[in-house]
């Protein structure tokens, strides 16, 4: 039967794809860090580490009792082999605490080269049942990072019949391809997923031809992109299976999101060591939304639900649901609230089933009469795409008079055919708190609204962390 190791509780595993999420991670409680170095990991396109930082980043991460993992996990070509020994033989010199690993001929490798170097099965070994992970153990893997497509029932079983640590999921983006094992990034652009380059074409949008005929889906058409696993409230679950670690992914997200996902399972695990029953706050399900969020699900841990793990409606973070956009009038756009700020949970707010440029307005105060809000004076944004950190930097913005700023978005909206929906999608970046509704005044008189100041919730941050957005 599996159990946790009987030197380490049940442990929290956080991604860290640089210096400020390793650093988010550590201050908000992860017990252990996986992160990538510049080569043969699946993660390319993140920051990752260098082979000359990887001692720095262990004496970090052991200074504060935190275990660190390093990703292994592509496949390996046979020219690459001295290149791969170089990095092993310098991840157990610089103490490492175990490397993950997706090649079974590298497993092989490392456990013939350094067999006191832990090793851990990547979830792209796609393990799925207690046969082949008692297999891989045999190759040296001391634990398994199970298939992201099991089901809590599934587990259990597994857990009965290996004595193999068992790791999973339990927060963060998923494959619509069994853990990874998908081609269809190198058959359509030449980038392979299992070398980390995946272009994410699950996340384009598609076409449904039934019968030679395209077949009009409305608003749906992202129809390959999953949304986000979030099972803050089935961590005592997995605790009583035997899990031994829960971990979130997110080595291409910023140390916003790092941040805030460690703290709610913190939270989490910290609530069933106590016998406690966790409840996800107000506050924690925003900074989830906030820092990233398709939506969130179960995933595969409930049984497969193929309709609701694919709403098919938008395929990148949506931040929080404000409202709907009901008009617009020459100084900005009118917004029903109804009860979507109040509820402050992180919604997916509505979005436009084809992508277009985004635009954003960062609101400096608002007016509100009942059930509606509107910007009157803030900061505009160009198109330019909102997942590079830098442009939403303080450094970018500027604040301008509410005329000029009406004036500007209605030109960038009319430039880049941006639509009133869309506008609200971008207002939902911002995650405004909860707004107080002025007493009834009729929409003929919308222009004589009252001022509200809003201001931003801050998201947990370690000291020294940069901003980020995705």
């Amino acid at each position: 039967m599996s159990s946790t190791s009987p030197h380490h509780p049940p442990e929290l595993l956080a991604p860290a794809g640089d210096w400020d999420s390793l650093r988010a991670a550590v201050a908000n409680g992860a017990n252990a860090v996986y992160f990538g170095l510049s080569n043969f990991n699946a993660r390319h396109r993140a920051t990752n580490f260098t082979l000359e930082e990887l001692p720095e980043v262990m004496s970090y991460l052991h200074a504060r009792n935190v275990r660190g993992y390093l990703a292994f996990n592509t496949l390996i070509f046979s020219d690459e082999l001295p290149e791969a020994v170089k990095f092993i033989t310098a991840a157990a010199n610089a103490k490492v605490d175990a490397l993950i690993v997706q090649d079974l001929g590298l497993a092989h490798l490392i456990h013939t080269f350094s067999p006191t170097l832990p090793i851990h099965g990547s979830t792209q070994m796609t393990l799925t049942e207690s046969r082949g992970i008692n297999f891989v153990h045999t190759l040296g893997v001391q634990r398994v990072i199970l298939a992201r497509e099991l089901s809590t029932t599934d587990i259990k079983l597994i857990s009965t019949k290996t004595d193999v640590p068992l790791e999973v999921f339990i927060h963060g983006a998923l494959c619509v391809a069994y853990s990874g094992q998908c081609l269809t990034s190198e058959s359509l652009g030449g980038r392979s997923a299992n070398r980390g380059q995946c272009a994410q074409a699950c996340r384009l949008p598609y076409d449904l031809i039934v019968d030679g005929q395209i077949k009009d889906l409305g608003d749906k058409a992202y129809l390959l992109s999953p949304q986000d696993l979030a099972a803050h409230d089935l961590v005592d679950d997995l605790l009583k299976i035997g899990i031994c670690s829960l971990k979130i992914e997110g080595r291409l997200k910023s140390a916003h999101y790092v941040a805030a996902a460690t703290q709610t399972y913190r939270a989490a695990l910290d609530a069933s060591f106590a016998n406690r029953k966790f409840q996800i706050s107000n506050s924690q399900s925003r900074n989830l939304a906030q820092s990233f969020s398709r939506g969130f699900t179960h995933g595969f841990l409930d049984g497969p639900d193929h309709q609701k793990l694919v709403h098919a409606r938008f395929p990148k973070s949506r931040g929080i649901r404000i409202g709907t956009v009901v008009a617009k009038s020459p100084h900005g756009a009118v917004i029903d609230i109804g009860t979507a700020v109040g509820a402050g949970v992180g919604a997916a707010s509505h979005d436009c089933a084809r992508p277009t440029s985004k635009v954003a307005l960062s609101i400096k105060a608002v007016h509100t009469y009942p059930n509606f809000v509107r910007a009157k004076k803030g900061v505009a944004y160009g198109p330019h795409d909102l997942e590079d950190r830098s442009s939403i930097n303080s450094s970018r913005q500027q604040t301008i008079a509410p005329a000029r700023a009406a004036a500007r978005l209605s030109r960038l909206a009319h430039r880049r055919h941006v639509s009133l929906e869309r506008l609200a999608s971008a207002l939902s970046l911002l995650g405004l708190p909860t707004l107080p509704l002025r007493p009834a005044v009729p929409p003929s008189q919308a222009a004589q609204y009252l001022p509200v100041h809003a201001t931003h919730q801050n998201h947990p941050l370690p000291e020294n962390s940069r901003a980020g957005a995705r």
